[in-house]
């Protein structure tokens, strides 16, 4: 049965591994969180891509962009920050921890401008275990644009779970 726990001196719902398999098909909405210049100039640095559109805001204005753009990759990368805005995101009873384990598909559909809000809506397509104390978890994932019909990006992003 769900019940709480503290994780960094909050409480979080927990849920048991059954639990988590019957909210299978359920959705969640992260609050909104702003793609600020800075953590695209973060970003360029950390990965070493520092194209024009990204990091120069006079030559990207030039662009049919009007600005600077994030990286499609730290538009993915927002996954953990969007997920931990879940408000009362459930947590596997016992968890120790969990990994990325990868993707079946990633597609950046429309560029996600310096400035811009985004919020992620999760979909709990499966949860499955793999071994003994080790559970798959698969989600749909899309970055959602304030103000904006067509999301930025969408995934189908896989976890484990190790509890």
């Amino acid at each position: 049965m769900a019940g709480t726990e503290k994780v960094e001196g909050q409480a979080v719902t927990t849920v048991t591994v059954d639990e988590m398999k019957a909210r299978i098909g359920t959705e969640s909405v992260s609050d909104w969180v702003e793609v600020t210049q800075t953590m695209i100039d973060r970003f360029a640095e950390a990965t070493g891509d520092h194209q024009f559109i990204h990091v120069d805001p006079v030559a990207a204005a030039a662009t049919p962009f009007g600005g600077t753009i994030a990286h499609g990759f730290l538009t993915l990368s927002l996954m953990p920050l969007l997920s931990s805005k879940v408000p009362d995101a459930p947590r596997i009873e016992g968890a120790k921890m969990g990994v990325n384990y990868g993707g079946n598909t990633v597609r950046f559909l429309t560029p996600v401008r310096s400035g811009s809000r985004v919020r992620g809506r999760f979909t709990l397509l499966a949860f499955d275990e793999k071994r003994p104390g080790q559970f798959q978890q698969t989600n749909a994932f899309t970055v959602e644009i304030e103000g904006q019909d067509k999301p930025a990006m969408v995934a189908e992003w896989i976890s484990q779970i190790f509890v």
